[in-house]
């Protein structure tokens, strides 16, 4: 068993780039790191509420909205660390710190680690990864030639759509939180239920409390939704666009590797995507904390290229282009049956 928890045969590509991998010491722990990071997200998020506090009622709070967006996804990206195991070697105090920060931006962090772990069985996997069933959304011309309705309307027209729909991500993951809580789809149900009802009526009652009704809706949706836009901006880079599989998948390592893409970028794109950048690296290592992968990307670089791997990789704004381009491709064939 490998540190990314995949079994591999001693003599496999993918256990060789293990080793070489652990020897340069990149699957130790950090925990000076983290415990940083977690201290100034939390600082960032009690400073957003004191400052909301403070101003009042005034349309200022709108930036106030906006800097509530940037650090909920702060908080997300810790929990997603969490979930894989980052954070420490054991599952226990890493549910706990995914649970908390689930918690305090609203979304049920249980329930989205498991689909995310299900992803990251099977990245791209047409029939296996949850990523690729987005009812709204068509990633292959399968799903395409199957959407009825007006959801045929909105595969015509993904590519358009796309950034718009982005914003009602944020309820998607509140509403979602929500449901596993009700349907028991939650291993930690009792505490996440209480979590959730903490932070929506809290949330509401302070927005609601301080504003005035119509401010206070103004700051709902542009938190909510520019939260929304910000996750999925630093998601869908990853897989959207790269091939998709089918039936049998390759091995472990040429899984990960062809149907990921990592973004070009220095310390700042780290931060803005939370470590997401180096996605191949991700993917190989879930439990590789995230300043080291900066480290590997070099080292799977190199390995892929004398394996003969394909390794994309390209720049932000690039990776949006080919990610809409593809999603107007696989709208092509339905836009030509209506004309």
């Amino acid at each position: 068993m490998t540190a990314a928890g995949v079994r591999t045969q001693p003599g496999s590509d993918y256990a060789a780039l293990s080793r070489e991998i652990r020897a340069a010491g990149l699957l130790r722990r950090r925990y000076g790191y983290y415990a940083v990071r977690i201290t100034a997200n939390l600082a960032a998020f009690a400073g957003a509420w004191v400052a909301f506090a403070f101003l009042g009622d005034t349309w200022w709070q709108l930036f106030v909205a906006a800097l509530l967006a940037v650090v909920s996804a702060q908080l997300a990206f810790l929990g997603h660390d969490a979930g894989h195991k980052q954070i420490f070697r054991t599952r226990r105090p890493n549910d706990t710190i995914g649970t908390v920060h689930g918690g305090l931006i609203g979304m049920s962090y249980q329930s989205w680690i498991s689909g995310h772990n299900k992803h990251h069985a099977n990245p791209n996997h047409e029939e296996h990864d949850p990523d690729l069933d987005i009812p709204a959304l068509a990633f292959t011309r399968g799903q395409a030639s199957l959407k009825r309705g007006f959801l045929r309307w909105m595969a015509k027209h993904q590519a358009a759509l796309f950034f718009p729909l982005l914003m009602l991500e944020g309820l998607n993951l509140h509403v979602s939180g929500i449901r596993a809580v009700w349907r028991g789809e939650t291993k930690a149900r009792r505490l996440e239920g209480a979590l959730l009802a903490a932070h929506t009526l809290g949330y509401l009652a302070a927005v609601f409390l301080v504003l005035s009704p119509g401010i206070a809706v103004v700051f709902v949706v542009v938190h909510q939704a520019l939260w929304g836009v910000y996750m999925g901006c630093s998601f869908a880079p990853n897989h959207k666009g790269m091939p998709t599989l089918t039936g049998e998948s390759p091995d472990f390592l040429r899984k990960q590797v062809l149907t990921s893409r990592n973004i070009r970028g220095g310390w700042f794109t780290d931060f803005l995507l939370g470590g997401l950048n180096y996605q191949i690296e991700h993917h190989l290592f879930p439990n590789m904390p995230r300043p080291h992968l900066r480290h590997a990307q070099p080292i799977v670089q190199r390995f892929c290229a004398a394996h003969g791997i394909s390794y994309s990789q390209t720049g932000l704004f690039r990776s949006y282009r080919e990610v809409l381009r593809h999603l107007h491709e696989m709208g092509a064939p339905l836009r030509a049956a209506a004309a």
